[in-house]
């Protein structure tokens, strides 16, 4: 899914504009893990902390700052280390766009939150392709190739099934095969071109979710 966030920027020439000028912004659900005790983070240094749960989100966090971003409001995000697994103290700041972009693998888990977004797209990726992506992602943050596998088959399936896959029903858009579906991602991105054209009024400051 940020895959495909990333392509809709790009297609709309958003990544040559300054960051604080750009009508397109793209927020992570990553940004909003909690923060770990010392006993979950030695977990998650062993690859034995499901980051994959709904619960492993801060989502008081993330609906606040939602809420704010519907309202046009300049919102500091968290960092988070990946390496590390912990919350670092600075932020990164979203500033107001006429559409935000969310996305994450369990951006529709919970009602109230999904019920923010005015168009909820789901990306319908192969399973193998989600893997390898995750192998590759995982390998860049210093983890080795046998965490990487035993966290999948341990957390990331079952949880996918569990929890991300059944959310599928609340979207509106589908996009099968990702970023390779470029007649998709397309449509898409003529869609936010109208919005940001003022020709869907109510789109204004609005927020759309790539799921």
């Amino acid at each position: 899914q940020s895959t495909v966030c990333e392509k809709i920027v790009e297609l709309l020439g958003q990544n040559a504009v300054e960051r604080r000028q750009r009508k397109v912004q793209i927020l992570s659900q990553d940004s909003f893990y909690k923060v770990l005790t010392a006993e979950q983070q030695a977990k998650a240094l062993r690859g034995q902390y499901n980051f994959d749960h709904p619960d492993a989100f801060d989502n008081d966090l993330m609906r606040t700052t939602l809420k704010n971003i519907v309202e046009g409001k300049t919102v500091e995000v968290p960092t988070y280390d990946f390496v590390t697994h912990s919350r670092l103290a600075e932020t990164t700041v979203v500033y107001p766009a006429d559409v935000v972009l969310f996305e994450g693998i369990l951006v529709f888990y919970n009602q109230d939150i999904r019920d923010m977004f005015h168009l909820r797209l789901f990306v319908d990726t192969d399973s193998d392709v989600r893997l390898s992506r995750r192998v590759l992602r995982d390998m860049k943050r210093g983890r080795d190739l046998e965490q990487i596998l035993t966290q999948y088959t341990t957390f990331v399936k079952p949880a996918f099934e569990e929890f991300c896959l059944p959310t599928k029903k609340y979207a509106d858009v589908i996009i099968p095969r990702g970023v390779d579906n470029m007649v998709a991602i397309n449509l898409i991105v003529q869609h936010i071109q109208d919005i940001l054209n003022g020709d869907i009024c109510k789109w204004q400051r609005g927020a759309m979710n790539g799921h």
